[in-house]
């Protein structure tokens, strides 16, 4: 834990005791802050409570002696509407910050010069983070890993020497910093996400834009619009900027080009290889690679160091995740695909031979924008609410099955790639849905597709 000492003898409030609320509630009371905690779910007011906490509502309480609200980063701060709280902390023209913000005045207070990691981006972020942890920490360096993934950010050992706090943020944690300024800031990409909390893209992009815009020096996925106007405002602003791209334009930077990874300039030097990483498939992996290769390099770790870590490098659960074979076929869990563009990222990482396993809670447009990758797939499995709509979106492009549960899907996958004329098939869980029809979340979809997978005739962890 970091004791957060910079509001110690103050009054704070903070609002929303989930994971990292708890957490943040602990490190100010354990910095020697006086802290009233509510929530607006009666069980996380009675857990705060019984831990010693002042759960006290905070529509009743004297905002004129509060130093800060603390707010949960799932707490909506402007849209589609403030929440309660924000609006009482504004009357009294209090500050509202959230745990990163406490985190950056602790690191500022111990060790300024501390190593500081930060990465954000709408898709590649766990990813991404957890690969420069891996790299990191395979290379003997001293990591604490969090933020978003994982450990909240003020449960990590405190900032000090050379210990590399490498934190995956969410827009609305960067919402919530407003002294946020890492060693090196990453920016992965940006498309269309939680426009219902930031109101519009462009709000939601410049939201984003403030990691990399403090940062000492800024790494970002020039891919697409939003993010390479970022990068031509930093580069005018004469910010350090590393470009990452997979495109052939690129004229300085770090280029993927295949499965290698190439710093450019002109003329490629080749930095890493990623074939025959099974955990780093597909381009989003590459450009995932990429911005970790880059970070590692900046932070100091030589080129073998880099590669040996992307090699040992074991991925994400329920994130194309290899779980084993059965047969000759390879059994991946990419539960996490709750929607279209993350499934199209696992269709493009295969040429042929999927026996893929789709449904559930469905999101708008459904499956109708892959359409383009239905060659690749030999057969679906459909299971969950959305089983229909996805049948009729199939129905003459794609042999399928109403498989209904999880369960028969992957038995009926099972045998179909056993007997189908391919070198390595390849059984995909990758529902394009959300899991909510019969799973409380993707996590619990995932775990069950591992152990039923592990119970198949056949079965190898290799």
């Amino acid at each position: 834990m970091i004791p957060v000492e910079t509001f110690r003898g103050k009054s704070v409030a903070l609002f929303g005791l989930g994971g990292s609320g708890f957490a943040t509630a602990e490190a100010l009371r354990a910095g020697g802050a006086r802290v009233v905690v509510w929530d607006d779910a009666e069980k996380a007011v009675e857990k705060a409570r019984s831990a010693g906490f002042d759960a006290t509502d905070l529509r009743t309480i004297d905002w004129k002696g509060m130093a800060a609200l603390v707010l949960s980063p799932g707490v909506p701060l402007t849209h589609p509407a403030p929440h309660w709280s924000v609006d009482l902390a504004r009357k009294a023209d209090v500050e509202i910050i959230g745990d990163i913000e406490l985190f950056c005045r602790e690191r500022k207070r111990l060790a300024p010069d501390a190593p500081f990691i930060a990465i954000t981006g709408t898709n590649g972020k766990s990813t991404t983070t957890a690969l420069i942890a891996h790299i990191l920490r395979e290379a003997g360096r001293d990591v604490q890993l969090g933020g978003n993934i994982g450990t909240p950010i003020l449960h990590l050992a405190a900032p000090a020497g050379d210990r590399i706090h490498v934190i995956e943020m969410s827009s609305y944690q960067i919402d919530l910093a407003p002294s946020l300024a890492p060693s090196i800031g990453l920016l992965l990409n940006l498309s269309p996400d939680h426009i219902d909390r930031h109101g519009t893209m462009e709000h939601y992009a410049a939201v984003k834009e403030r990691l990399v815009i403090a940062a000492d020096t800024a790494i970002i996925g020039v891919d697409d619009p939003h993010s390479e106007a970022i990068a031509v405002r930093l580069d005018h602003s004469g910010k350090p900027i590393v470009r990452i791209s997979l495109s052939e334009n690129l004229p300085a930077g770090i280029h993927v080009r295949g499965r290698e990874i190439f710093a450019w300039r002109g003329h490629g030097r080749k930095l890493a290889d990623l074939a025959g990483i099974g955990s780093l498939r597909g381009d989003h992996n590459a450009q995932n690679a990429a911005a970790a290769v880059a970070a590692c390099l900046r932070i100091g770790l030589d080129e073998a160091k880099i590669q040996a870590g992307l090699a040992s490098f074991p991925g994400l659960a329920h994130r194309m995740e290899q779980v084993g074979r059965v047969g000759k076929a390879l059994l991946i869990n990419d539960s996490k695909a709750t929607n279209a563009d993350s499934t199209e990222k696992a269709l493009l990482s295969f040429d042929e031979g999927i026996f893929w396993i789709a449904g559930g809670k469905a999101k708008d447009g459904g499956i109708r924008p892959l359409a383009p990758y239905f060659p690749r797939i030999a057969k679906a499995y459909l299971i969950g609410a959305a089983m229909d709509d996805f049948a009729a979106t199939l129905e003459g492009k794609v042999p399928y099955e109403r498989a209904i549960t999880l369960q028969v899907a992957l038995e009926s996958a099972a045998r179909d790639a056993k007997n189908a004329d391919f070198d390595e098939p390849v059984i995909l869980l990758s529902p394009s849905c959300a899991s909510f029809d019969q799973f409380p979340n993707f996590e619990v979809r995932g775990a069950m597709f591992r152990e039923l997978a592990e119970k198949l005739p056949g079965y190898s962890a290799q």
